[in-house]
């Protein structure tokens, strides 16, 4: 975890951007984002250059062996005048970082191409780049601390897109993901990456538990292949991209796509999907997958996805999704089709029910997590329902930390001993309950449709006692008045 302090460097360079111009916070983080990258590069070209030292053979450099090429270098600019240091880094570095796209080799640039330098002043960029050289000198000490730092700004981003698409807070993110529990020879995918987020919680999750036990195969495919992304927001890969290089992984599939679209044809290809995909969006009914329509015909992206999500787990994969309330009980066509076909076809094991003030401040809307197995063959049996009610942070605007993860162990401990659940009664926070009665309640699946509340009687006093204890009152209130009359009338 980052400290206070580092929190405070961050947020003092990004007020120096903020005064020099740049009020929005993905340009904000897109700007440092660069700059980090270019640091970053420095930093390789280092490590390159000591293996170098050491007697390996083969390596290739980053920049030119020229005087030029290594003036664009981080710690050979970052001293100088600040005109200087502003015309190397816009006309320079940042042209040749786009350029290296056309590297095959290069991970770090892979995502550049539509990148724009807009650091407006010379003073900006200077007091940016010092800021950052202080926090990577001083108190960004490897891989988890860059994260956290990365994770840090994200935070920043406190509205939602157009579609309906926000960050997913970190805790769900790892709360899902440990719900899946996620391991090295997985293929794991979030069809709408944004900025990467469940990949991270993933990677966190798998480095945490097996980086003792890893081959150097399965490090390989840690690097790259073991993790997927797709959106429709170039920005959105930029950052992604940059997330997952400051988590060690330089070489992730993360593309540009239209994951409904008729254009993604992925299937049947991942084992583990995780994704919080986009509320309240609508897309072009023309340009919609036909298997996706086959499963719900519709055009409510938060629909489409779940449809997607199936289609592109193996048979035997499994998702943790993120779904707004209305797909559990709305009674349209297509949302009691897309029930059925979770409850009838594939294997739907928990819903757990999150309290509305999760995704504030960007909205406030109720969601739930939905865990299944693709099966094409049923098997849902009894449905795992968890009324979430704390996530460990406060529900309004603030989110102040409550000093506890709130039901999160719990719904973690619980489903993952789900045998002991049987006895549960369906008046307790959880409870199962069998595919008969779903499909009685035409596949309803809020938790509120089997929830049951428990009802105490409260025995009252008879009106005649109430009566007398009111005229008693009254009574003594008259008393207590006469006796303030005699003290007014006495001064």
């Amino acid at each position: 975890m980052i400290t206070g302090e580092v929190k405070n460097k961050i947020d003092k360079i990004w007020l120096d951007i903020y005064a020099g111009g740049i009020t929005q916070p993905l340009t904000v983080i897109e700007q440092l984002t660069y700059l980090m990258f270019i640091r970053s590069l420095d930093e390789k070209e280092m490590e390159n250059e000591s293996l170098e030292t050491l007697g390996e053979e083969g390596i290739t450099k980053i920049f030119p062996q020229t005087d030029e090429g290594q003036s664009m270098r981080w710690n050979k600019f970052k001293d100088k005048d600040s005109r200087e240091i502003y015309d190397i880094v816009s006309s320079k570095v940042f042209p040749y970082i786009k350029a290296m796209n056309n590297n095959e080799d290069s991970a770090f640039s892979r995502y550049m191409e539509d990148a724009m330098f807009l650091i407006p002043t010379p003073q900006v960029l200077q007091k940016i780049i010092t800021g950052l050289d202080e926090l990577y000198e001083h108190d960004i000490q490897g891989l988890d601390m860059q994260g956290d730092l990365y994770e840090y700004m994200l935070g920043k981003l406190a509205t939602a897109g157009q579609n309906g698409q926000f960050r997913t807070p970190k805790h769900i993110r790892d709360l899902m993901v440990r719900l899946l529990e996620p391991a090295p020879e997985d293929k794991i995918c979030d069809p709408a990456c944004g900025t990467a987020g469940f990949l991270i919680s993933s990677a966190e999750f798998i480095r945490e538990k097996y980086e003792n036990k890893m081959t150097t195969e399965q490090w390989e495919k840690f690097n790259g292949e073991l993790f997927s992304g797709f959106d429709t927001d170039r920005t959105m890969l930029r950052l992604s991209a940059m997330n997952l290089m400051l988590h060690s992984i330089s070489n992730p599939n993360i593309k540009y796509s239209d994951s409904v679209s008729k254009s993604n044809n992925t299937e049947d290809e991942y084992s583990i999907i995780l994704a919080n995909p986009p509320f309240t969006g609508t897309v072009d009914e023309e340009g919609i997958h036909d298997n996706l329509k086959a499963v719900c015909n519709t055009k409510k992206t938060e629909l489409l996805f779940v449809a997607l999500f199936i289609r592109m787990l193996k048979v035997g994969g499994r998702c943790a999704c993120i779904v707004p309330d209305g797909v559990l009980f709305n009674s349209s066509k297509a949302n009691k089709a897309l029930r059925k076909e979770i409850v009838e076809n594939q294997q739907l094991q928990a819903v757990i029910s999150m309290p509305s003030g999760v995704f504030r401040p960007y909205a406030g809307v109720s969601t739930a997590i939905l865990v299944f197995t693709k099966t094409n063959a049923g098997g849902t049996d009894k449905v795992w329902f968890y009324d979430m009610k704390s996530d460990g942070f406060s529900l309004d605007d603030k989110r102040n930390n409550l000093g506890n993860d709130g039901d999160i162990s719990d719904i973690i401990e619980r489903f993952h001993n789900i045998e002991k659940e049987v006895d549960r009664k369906k008046i307790d926070q959880s409870f199962l309950v069998n595919k008969a009665e779903i499909e009685e309640n035409d596949y309803d699946l809020s938790i509120n449709r089997y929830k049951e509340i428990e009802h105490q009687k409260v025995e009252y006093d008879a009106p005649e006692d109430i009566m007398t204890r009111l005229d008693e009152l009254a009574l003594d209130i008259s008393s207590k008045m006469e006796e303030l009359r005699e003290l007014i009338d006495n001064e």
